[in-house]
């Protein structure tokens, strides 16, 4: 039993991992290996935006290629661009970065130790010296190590030095939120924690089109910027994404669905069940909702929000990150504050649940369409 045994583990490490990909062991065995042959059906369903054409060509892409094609924008343009971090010289865990080191060389993309704080504090010491500094940690779940790097360093670089200083060329990639099977460790979102800090920004793109922009953006943005990508996506969402570098503003929220009686906000994934609850809503209860994708959480749109408030007396937000103290609290004590007067019925949070995120459970630890719908309803019975 025990040579059967050590012969199965052989098999599950030969399957999962390449030579060389020493530091992806402890991330990614539990979660492939445990899952079981059974998967269970997405609790959304990715709704792609119209082919943009103000920006030329467009190819066939899912996230994250769409992440890929940004990256190797950057690279082209900027002499000064490099890319690290954990298995990024080999593609990464969820192939971001496949075929930049062969296409532009070992010394701009190139692997770190297993060290998050490292990372990050490496980053801050490239971008000090005027060169843009790409940095990816593995899983969202493990930037806490960078914790201190991120917030007092990072973000307070540019205000203790009076300007004279700055690493605004830093931008932090991370695989983000749920996936189906990432349990405690690979399926936080760890947003709410970096909104309390001045100085940097944070941004969650919706779909392929959108991440491109937006990460184009954050690298030529003059401040540190921390970019969270929903794993969920990377190979679930297509679209047709421009070849060629476009920029999608940052801070600026976007309707993607004008309407009259209840404003539905989210980011990243959760911006597919609420597009679902509002369709949801028109058909069954005759209910218009504007859904607004708030893409920024740091600093973000309020104006947006507060005239979509106001107009239609209502807000529901909705976010995978556990309720108490996240995101969503920020935006309904703002929207409370300057919308009193306009509100119909009590700000609702529909969020992930107060515990660790589980394993098995994670079907009912979701923010899901029927959640957010049954929130809704009781909304409109106020």
């Amino acid at each position: 039993m025990a040579v059967a045994g050590l012969a199965l583990r052989k098999a599950a490490f030969a399957g999962v991992f390449r030579p060389g990909q020493w530091g992806s062991w402890r991330r990614c065995l539990l979660p492939r290996v445990a899952q079981s042959s059974r998967r269970y059906a997405a609790h959304f369903t990715f709704q792609p935006d119209p082919e943009p054409t103000e920006y030329g060509q467009t190819q066939k892409m899912n996230l994250f290629q769409s992440v890929t094609s940004a990256l190797d924008n950057s690279l082209a343009k900027d002499p000064s661009a490099v890319i690290f971090g954990e298995d990024v010289a080999f593609g990464g865990v969820f192939r971001c970065t496949v075929g930049l080191r062969d296409k532009y060389g070992k010394d701009r993309v190139f692997n770190t130790p297993l060290c998050e704080q490292g990372i990050v504090g490496f980053g801050i010491g490239v971008a000090v010296t005027g060169a843009t500094a790409i940095a990816e940690i593995q899983f969202a779940d493990y930037i806490f190590p960078a914790f201190d790097q991120i917030v007092n360093e990072a973000a307070k670089y540019r205000y203790r030095s009076g300007d004279l200083f700055n690493c605004g060329s830093l931008t932090i990639r991370a695989p983000w939120g749920c996936v189906g099977h990432g349990a405690l460790y690979h399926s936080q979102s760890p947003e709410a924690f970096f909104a309390h800090c001045p100085g940097i920004k944070v941004v969650i793109p919706r779909s392929p089109v959108q991440a491109k922009g937006l990460l184009l953006s954050c690298i030529e943005d003059k401040n540190p910027c921390i970019f969270f990508e929903p794993k969920i996506l990377y190979r679930a969402a297509v679209e047709q994404v421009p070849v060629e570098p476009y920029y999608i503003p940052l801070s600026q929220a976007e309707v993607l669905q004008e309407g009259s009686d209840v404003t539905l906000i989210a980011w990243g994934t959760q911006v597919h069940v609420i597009k679902e609850v509002a369709a949801m809503a028109q058909e069954k209860l005759g209910v218009s909702c504007e859904v607004i994708d708030l893409k920024t959480i740091l600093p973000w749109d309020a104006e947006t929000v507060c005239k979509s408030v106001a107009k239609t007396g209502r807000l529901l937000i909705s976010h995978e990150a556990p309720l108490t103290g996240g995101f969503a609290s920020e935006i309904s004590s703002t929207v409370q504050e300057e919308c009193f007067l306009n509100l119909e019925a009590p700000i609702s949070r529909v969020c992930g649940y107060d515990t660790p995120f589980p394993h098995i459970f994670e079907p009912f630890y979701i923010p899901d369409k029927w959640k957010c719908y049954d929130a809704l309803r009781k909304m409109i019975n106020y």
